[in-house]
């Protein structure tokens, strides 16, 4: 029979084991324990600091008290105690406290104040926990007050019980700093927390990010080349009965086409994958001649663009590719012009045919959505128009960025 390891339940027992987040020591400290470990840890933390005690305890020993003052300081100290472990343990840097915890902290201004005077001057100490719990439960604004309050209640007190100031000096200087450390520790472990959560939604928007840039990169890969390979087919499949050499050519082709898309991909999904206009230029040509469209382009305007950042060129790239991919697929176009332009910051791509252009009431689909987001991470912009006669316009715009490049001005230049 097998031996199942124990495992301990998460703490405290109503936390479900996939609400217990992985926290640093540091922070764990400074908030409400939420597994066994940190309990047993800041317990111990906390256990540590009541070596203090140790002024009280020792009056309270010495026999010199009645039996009715050793019932009162035992009892008093016993609850002030409690009461302090339940504060500062499951109370700590909470944003919203109940009103128990106010009125705790009340009850240990109370006996601070009440047993010093009943008891004597040895139980002065019992300010300074009372000023680290306010510290460690309220919000700042409200903290700050409190542990004014509570150090100008210790030199009060401490004048009643005619207490010396080599006595209150030495508790007024841990209960005032004491108690603001508190609050320092409270807004470092709430900016580690927001910092945490930063982290955490900076990862999540990454994630997202890398996903749509795939979903992008794959949809416009993709919907070329299977587009160019399915243009490819049929021309093989109509010239195989008579044509036969012919046929075999646009099979190599098909093999060709087939294997860059493979790389393609490959270089998409490993995130190298930066397109440029020359290429994409080659690649559209190809696509056009395959459907029978006469691709209209001057070839002086597609060369030397040095002032297009990188990114900015893949950007005008990946819209030259779906715009063709878009005319080859969906326009029984018979002519396709191609044009590059500079305006003055910008530099701008137009891709126009004289096609049937889309129907009326027709909603940009994943491939203009996708180019959109596209040029708007590049700074740039997107329109899309109809002619009247027909045909469909497409025009992206990325801002220049670096310089050195002399762009051709003249767009009447294209065919």
């Amino acid at each position: 029979m097998p031996v199942r390891k124990q495992s301990w339940p998460p703490w405290p027992p109503w936390r479900g084991a996939a609400e217990v987040p992985r926290a640093d020591p540091m922070s764990a400290m400074g908030q409400a324990p939420e597994n066994r470990r940190q309990a047993v840890v800041k317990l111990l933390w906390i256990g540590m600091w009541m070596l203090y005690l140790g002024s009280p305890i020792s009056d309270l020993a010495d026999g010199h008290h009645g039996p009715a003052a050793l019932f009162l300081g035992w009892t008093g100290l016993t609850v002030f105690v409690l009461a302090y472990f339940a504060l500062v343990f499951l109370r700590t840097n909470q944003p919203d406290q109940p009103r128990w915890v106010h009125g705790t902290l009340i009850m240990l201004g109370v006996l601070a104040v009440g047993l010093p005077l009943s008891l004597g001057d040895s139980w002065l100490v019992l300010f300074v926990y009372t000023a680290i719990a306010c510290g460690a439960v309220l919000q700042p604004d409200r903290s700050r007050w409190a542990i004014a309050v509570v150090t100008a209640l210790l030199f009060g007190t401490g004048a009643l019980v005619h207490a010396g100031s080599e006595l209150l000096v030495p508790l007024g200087i841990p209960c005032f700093l004491g108690g603001f450390a508190m609050v320092g520790i409270r807004q470092l472990v709430s900016t580690m927390r927001a910092l945490r959560e930063a982290r955490e939604t900076i990862a999540h928007l990454a994630a997202n990010e890398e996903r749509l840039r795939l979903a992008r990169d794959l949809h416009d890969l993709l919907g070329h080349s299977l587009s160019l390979i399915t243009l490819k087919s049929e021309l093989a499949g109509r010239m195989l009965p008579d044509r036969p050499d012919d046929a075999a050519v646009q099979v190599a082709d098909i093999e060709r086409v087939s294997r860059q898309a493979l790389v393609d991909v490959r270089e998409a999904v490993g995130g190298y994958r930066r397109p440029t206009l020359a290429v994409e230029l080659a690649g559209a040509s190809a696509a056009l001649r395959a459907a029978g469209i006469e691709a209209d382009f001057d070839p002086v305007q597609w060369t030397g663009h040095d002032r297009l950042a990188p990114d900015d060129e893949a950007a005008l790239a990946w819209a030259l590719r779906e715009a063709v991919t878009n005319v080859v697929r969906h326009s029984d176009a018979t002519r396709c012009r191609l044009a590059l332009a500079e305006d003055g910051d910008e530099f701008g791509l137009t891709v126009s045919d004289d096609g049937r252009g889309p129907d009326p009431g027709h909603r940009p689909g994943h491939g203009l959505t996708g180019l959109d987001e596209r040029l708007l991470l590049a700074g740039g912009r997107l329109s899309a128009s109809s002619g009247a006669g027909g045909g469909f316009t497409l025009c992206a715009w990325v801002p220049l960025r670096l310089s050195g490049y002399a762009a051709p001005h003249d767009q009447g230049a294209a065919r």
